[in-house]
């Protein structure tokens, strides 16, 4: 299955090259995956990875080794963000 996978800010150094640009990437992902599954090879720091939109909704950092992805979805991943 695929999902679309979106990386935002400085995580988006954790993309491909040539994705980088638009932060984001068509990503073929197994049956059953888990958002924890799937973040995993890309090596993001687990600090970094803050705020987790599965199809714009909100995943707590509990249910992230659960919530199992569909074919379709788009995960998108914001680190902390500091300003004012």
């Amino acid at each position: 299955m695929n999902i679309t996978f979106k990386l935002f800010a400085s995580l988006g150094d954790y993309l491909p090259a040539s994705v980088r640009p638009a932060n984001e990437m068509p990503l073929p992902v197994a049956e059953g995956a888990t958002i924890a599954q799937v973040i995993d090879p890309f090596g993001l720091p687990p600090k970094l990875v803050h705020l987790v939109l599965v199809n714009g909704k909100y995943i707590a950092p509990d249910q992230r080794a659960t919530h199992v992805l569909q074919d379709g979805d788009v995960l998108a991943i914001w680190p902390p963000i500091a300003g004012g």
